[in-house]
């Protein structure tokens, strides 16, 4: 019974953030209480899990579930997002390409690491977001948080890019990945793709584009 709650495991497209998802469906299937389970940033794509009605109770479950990302993180920039899409700060020399070091610098992020997110993020502060400080010209004291990095494959090296697939633990940022590997290796890097391929069992390929839901809204519209 849809009145008992629906789940729908969404293909988020680029440029939406989020909330344009939730509130997009909200309307289109009038449901009343709709949320999700784990941001994007408006410039990722991928698995964003939408739960509606009775559903929106177990977002602490699927939050909890193991993230994998598909992603490109690209050497010798350093901007305000730790992205493509942030104001660029510097430009750095990419000296000494080695495949190798790369590699091996990758292998101090797996396992249980602390983490500092990103200035431009959803992280409160005092009840301050930090997006909105940072967006104001402040700084916020942003502090390490524990998070498990369970395995990083390498797919590709293209000078300055490399391509990975990571498959974290809850409250990963993988922009600050991005950003703590450019450092270690002295070239700075911003993260600039990211698709999320899957979130538990919940998988890219399985995932509805926001088009096909609206298309067949009728399957999904709240029962009363």
């Amino acid at each position: 019974m849809l009145s008992d709650g629906l789940i729908l495991s969404v293909n988020k497209p680029s440029a939406w953030t989020s909330f344009d998802v939730v509130a997009k469906l909200r309307r289109a299937l009038e449901w009343k209480k709709v949320g999700h389970a784990g941001t994007l940033d408006p410039m990722a794509t991928g698995v964003l899990i939408l739960l509606f009605g009775a559903a929106t109770r177990r977002s602490d479950e699927f939050m909890d579930l193991p993230k994998e990302y598909r992603t490109t993180i690209r050497f010798g920039l350093v901007t305000a997002t730790d992205d493509t899409t942030g104001e660029l700060l510097e430009r750095r020399e990419i000296d000494k390409w080695s495949e190798s070091r790369i590699y091996e610098a990758l292998q101090s992020f797996i396992g249980r690491i602390a983490q500092i997110p990103p200035a431009v993020s959803a992280v409160k502060v005092g009840g301050r977001r930090s997006y909105k400080a940072a967006f104001a010209g402040e700084a916020l004291d942003l502090k390490a948080r524990p998070v498990e990095i369970y395995g990083i494959d390498v797919h590709r090296f293209s000078k300055p890019d490399v391509e990975l697939t990571i498959r974290c633990g809850r409250g990963t940022y993988i922009r600050s990945i991005a950003r703590d590997l450019g450092n270690a290796l002295g070239w700075g890097a911003v993260l600039a793709q990211l698709t999320r391929t899957a979130i538990g069992p919940y998988r890219i390929e399985n995932s509805l584009p926001v088009e096909t839901i609206l298309k067949h809204k009728s399957e999904f519209t709240f029962a009363a």
